[in-house]
């Protein structure tokens, strides 16, 4: 292997960046930190509740469509919601994946201050992979990965025309990377903790100590570190939303850092400007907040079913599109002319509103709190 990976460079792994090109813009993202929260605080405890579920569901459905795999977010929201003891109006069945991905994200955030071991996270990554195989393949899990799985490389491209973006340290130095990774990880931090939560992502997703499921735990290894910078349990900025919405990005400056100088201040701005925008994000999320629960205070006592409930959960938790009839059925798991009378219920009330189109192209949309009347 030629020298050009920084995990190769003598002074590895001591980074270095330019505090001073760094300082005006990790200012104005630690502000909007303490305004968002300080936001927060006054949202009341239903609303932080709703809050944090939805910013955990996203985080787990979006870190893990950044590996290429979808999760159904009504499962995990679910799977979220009865272990926050949260009562979301039923509960959807979910995959031993999905249990596992929300039980190492809800270890991570509610435990940010408890120190992370080599036992903890391989904890973690046999949560990731409850049934001892990646697809089709069978890995080792809840363990390094060995010198057994061959080079350790993140690829592109067709098997004939195969591009190699990075290859990881061999198997037998892990141990004595992660045993340095866990230290600095563990110490009394000396450094902001923006930049701590950036270093920690990059420095353990160079390592790639696993066999798979190495970008999932580096992004929740800066859920911890942000965690930390925050305070709290609950998260209400998620990092793995903007970074699946920007990953051409994301990958290109992980391959530059990582095949570059230890001088990873492009890196750190990267990092720096992804989370200030997952801040902006954030409080589209918190207005869709404050939105469900001014619906649901305007519907109040009006008589609605369990399948009405859950169809306009669902409009409200993200609905791609409009509302359709068959849409609705199946959603409710009804027939077509239940959902007819329960949209035209719907529609007597205000709930939903139709818009223009005859026949089939006929659809629906969320009313608003002024629309609703109650019945």
């Amino acid at each position: 292997m030629s020298n050009k990976y920084i995990y190769l460079l003598d002074q590895w792994p001591h980074f270095k960046w330019d505090s001073d090109l760094l300082a005006k813009p990790l200012a104005e993202t630690r502000h909007k930190q303490g305004r968002l929260l300080g936001y927060i605080e006054g949202l009341g405890f239903p609303l932080l509740d709703e809050a944090n579920l939805v910013t955990l569901t996203t985080e787990i459905v979006k870190s893990s469509a950044i590996e290429g795999e979808i999760f159904d977010i009504a499962q995990v929201r679910s799977s979220l919601a009865l272990r926050l003891g949260l009562d979301i109006g039923g509960v959807a069945p979910t995959s031993r994946s999905i249990e596992g991905f929300v039980e190492m994200m809800l270890d991570a955030v509610h435990h940010y201050d408890a120190p992370l071991t080599s036992k903890r996270l391989f904890g973690w990554h046999a949560a990731l992979f409850p049934t001892g195989y990646s697809g089709l393949r069978r890995i080792i899990v809840g363990s390094w990965r060995t010198a057994d799985s061959g080079p350790m490389q993140v690829i592109s491209g067709t098997p004939y025309r195969r591009k190699v973006h990075f290859e990881a340290p061999c198997a037998e130095l892990i141990p004595r990377e992660m045993d340095i990774f866990l230290t600095w990880f563990n110490s009394t931090p000396t450094i902001c903790p923006v930049i701590k939560a950036a270093i920690g992502h990059l420095w353990f997703i160079t390592i790639h100590p696993f066999e798979d499921g190495n970008g999932r735990i580096a992004r929740t290894i800066a859920e911890v570190l942000l965690a930390r910078a925050d305070g709290i349990q609950q998260r209400f900025y998620s990092m793995s939303a903007q970074i699946e919405s920007e990953r051409a990005a994301y990958y290109e400056i992980l391959e530059k850092t990582q095949k570059g100088s230890l001088d990873i201040t492009p890196w750190l701005s990267w990092f720096i400007g992804c989370l200030d925008r997952s801040m902006d994000r954030a409080q589209d999320t918190l207005d869709n907040v404050l939105f469900k629960a001014a619906i649901w205070k305007a519907i109040g006592n009006t008589r609605i079913n369990d399948r009405q409930r859950k169809v306009l959960n669902r409009l409200l938790d993200g609905f791609e599109g409009f509302l359709t009839s068959s849409k609705y059925a199946k959603i409710a798991k009804c027939s077509h002319d239940t959902a007819l009378r329960d949209i035209k219920k719907l529609l007597a009330c205000g709930i939903v509103l139709k818009n223009d189109g005859k026949g089939r192209s006929v659809s629906y949309r969320l009313g608003s709190p002024v629309t609703i009347m109650r019945y």
